[in-house]
This record gives C-alpha cells, structure tokens and sequence, in this order.
C-alpha cells in the first residue's frame, strides 16, 4: 500500500535491508518500512530468511527486490543459537555480497534481534562507503536477562558487547519509542539528532475491519484474544493460568484463542493439558493478517500477559498498537511502555506478575460491557490518531531523504 508520495531526495537511491529475525512480507514492520521506501523512489532491496510459507529465492513484490535465504532450524539451547547465527549470517552475507557487486547500496538498513548482522553491513560501509542505519527492534542485554538463560553474567556481557559495536559501526539508530532512543543516546553514545523514533503500527485501514461472523469462541460465552511470540518473557503461563481462575473459579464460560509460535510453545501446551483446559484453550499457531484479524476483533478482550521486567517495561509491543487498531478493550500487567501505548484502552492488573490479579481485570471487562465499549472506542482513536503507520511512515520517509546525501562517518 503506497502511504508517501515520490520524494526527489530518494529518486534513485539504493536502500538494502537485513532482517534475519523473520521473512519479508510476514514481518510487518519491517515490510511497511521497506514498501514506504520504494514508494516515495527508493531502489529497495529486502535480504531475510524464508518460511514454510515464504519459500526461497528472488522475487519482486509491490515494488521491492525480496531475496531469500533458506532458514535454518530454530535454536534451542546454546549450541543451537550458535549453530543458527552462523549459518544465517553466512547465507545473508552470500545473498548481500551479491546485489551490491551489481551496484553499491548507498544506505544499508540493519534489525536486531541479533545484534549481529552489523557484521555484514560493516563490508558495504568500508569499501563502498554506504550509510548504515541500525533498526532497533529489540535491546540485546535485556533480552537476555528476560530469557533466564544459563550464565546470565556471561551472555550479558556477549550481548553488551555485539550491541556496542553495533552501535559504534552505525551512522543512524531508528528506536520504536522514547525509551530505546535514552538507551541509544545513553549507552550508544548518540546525539539526539541522530536517533529518530519511528514506532511500529498497522494502517489507518485496519481500524474499519469489522468481525467475519467466524465461529472463534467455540461456542464458548467469551473469548480471549492473544497474538504474539512464545517466549519465557511473555508470561503466557501467567494467561493460562488465569483462564483457569475465570473457568473453575469465577463460573466464566471463557475461551483463549492464543495466535503465534515460538520455542516455548509445546510447554504451553503441556501446561495446558496439566490444567485440563484443553477444550478451552486454542494453539492457532502463525496465521495471515486476515485470520488474525478475524480472531482478534471477535475477541471480548485482548490480553497482553507479557511479565514486567527490564526488557518489557522499556518494550512497545506491537500486539498492543494491533489490539488498539481492531478497537478491542486490553488487559495487559503495568510496564511502563505498554502503559504509553494504550492508555485509557486498557486495565492493568494491581499485581505484577500474579495470575491471580490478571484474571481480576479480565473479569471485569467482561462483566461490564459498557466499560469495554470505552475503552475500545479510545483505544481506535488513538491508534488512528497518532500510531497508524501513515504517521511513522512520514517520518520515516523524511529521515531517509536527509540520510540519502549523508557520506558514512565511522564511530568505533
């Protein structure tokens, strides 16, 4: 979908963009990034990993060079991380060296998670002098902290040192809020000219979708709506076991519709047969925009159960703009950049990370619908007035027609 018009400053311009964490178009953020690009006249390359669903090779969609790199199996434990990192970083390099011996890249447009693929942009910065530009997703050393990993003080200390260099090699940090541009000022030493916020959120569009019809309460009263990564650090445990509270406990004929997948799903779903909530709870796994959609806007409450720690607090969850978007009232733990994000579209639990608290939120919004109302309704203004993409695509756009006469100025 084209949000900017041509921009002369961009006519020509040769943008490439590494993502290692997700396939293009199946990442959002990073797909509206590169399709705003080529819009308002970038020349703009896309070099990730493929799916089940993305397979490899090269394609041109709406405008975009996708080239894509087969994916290896996804880590579990260290040797696998290892083994994941490296056989990723050597298929992108391959794929990357390769449109640049064509034509060098004038910008090159790096994501974490991992803070790595500064290894790759580093060649184009040195023999061609393009610009690089670090697009922080995600803050490795908490990261880390929030994934309860063996060796804490060793990993941090890896993940400290990958996001200096990183840092040190790149020209420009986009950071999805407030919060990860202090960290970019702070501990990446930048200017704050040099730091621009840029937050990830659907289109404006998404806010007139209107439910399918589709069954997705399984013939349940409620339903619960969760889309996201399945991780340690985003408390899932803490949702199943308040869907146990309201079901047992409470007498609430409640369903969860859990969308997404990640290396912590087969447990989840092992607690969730120990709990005997196999009828009522629903393992998606990855599906399209539209299912999502679908789902989400049937929900009676969207749910954000990720724990309050470090890495959280400083997070925006992109689940929370997309709840806001489909106009669905939020139950979610108090961190502070979710709080931001939501506002009035939402009712934090009194407790951190206490089931228990959760599930008395949850009951409250769906025992008083006039309540849910509101907060729906707030929750799709604001998204439509200050977090849809046409709003970040703008400023997005303009950064890039600053940087496109910018010559690289190494920081190490």
């Amino acid at each position: 979908m084209t949000v900017e018009p041509p921009n002369e400053a961009l006519r020509d311009v040769r943008v490439a963009i590494l993502v290692q964490n997700l396939p293009v178009p199946f990442d959002r953020r990073v797909w509206q990034e590169a399709t705003s690009l080529a819009a308002a006249g970038a020349d703009v390359t896309v070099v990730c990993p493929s799916d089940a669903r993305h397979p490899v090779g090269e394609f041109l969609i709406d405008g975009v060079l996708v080239l894509r790199y087969e994916a290896p199996r996804e880590a579990k434990g260290i040797a696998g991380y290892v083994n994941e990192y490296g056989v990723s970083l050597r298929r992108m390099a391959a794929l990357f060296n390769r449109a640049r011996a064509n034509r060098p890249f004038d910008i090159v447009h790096f994501c974490n998670p991992p803070d790595l693929l500064y290894l790759i942009a580093t060649r184009a910065k040195r023999q061609d002098g393009s610009v690089l530009v670090f697009d922080q997703h995600d803050l490795g050393p908490e990261l880390v902290a929030a994934k309860r990993m063996p060796l804490p003080w060793l990993f941090s200390s890896i993940a400290r040192l990958f996001e200096s260099r990183t840092y040190a090699w790149a020209d420009h940090v986009i950071s999805t809020n407030e919060s990860y541009r202090a960290v970019a000022m702070g501990r990446g030493g930048f200017a704050g000219e040099d730091v621009t916020v840029v937050r990830s959120g659907p289109y404006r569009e998404w806010a007139d979708y209107r439910p399918t019809g589709e069954g997705w309460h399984r013939g349940r009263r409620f339903l619960l709506g969760y889309v996201g990564v399945m991780g340690r650090q985003e408390g899932i445990e803490y949702l199943i076991d308040a869907v146990k509270i309201l079901s047992a406990e409470r007498g609430l004929d409640v369903h969860l519709a859990l969308i997404g997948s990640g290396p912590d799903r087969e447990r989840l779903e092992s607690h969730v047969r120990e709990q005997g909530l196999a009828e009522r709870v629903e393992f998606h796994g990855r599906v399209s925009d539209e299912q999502m959609k679908s789902i989400l806007s049937d929900a009676d409450v969207c749910v954000n159960p990720d724990e309050v720690n470090t890495m959280n607090d400083l997070s925006t969850m992109n689940k929370i703009i997309e709840y806001m978007a489909l106009g669905r009232p939020i139950v979610q733990f108090d961190v502070r950049e979710g709080r931001f994000s939501a506002q009035a579209a939402s009712l934090y639990a009194a407790e951190d990370n206490d089931a228990r608290s959760f599930a008395d939120a949850v009951e409250r919004v769906l025992t008083d619908p006039a309540t849910a109302e509101a907060m729906g309704a707030a929750g799709r203004a604001r998204f439509q007035e200050e977090l849809c993409w046409e709003i970040q695509a703008g400023r997005l756009v303009a950064l890039y027609a600053g940087l496109a006469s910018r010559p690289a100025a190494v920081r190490r």
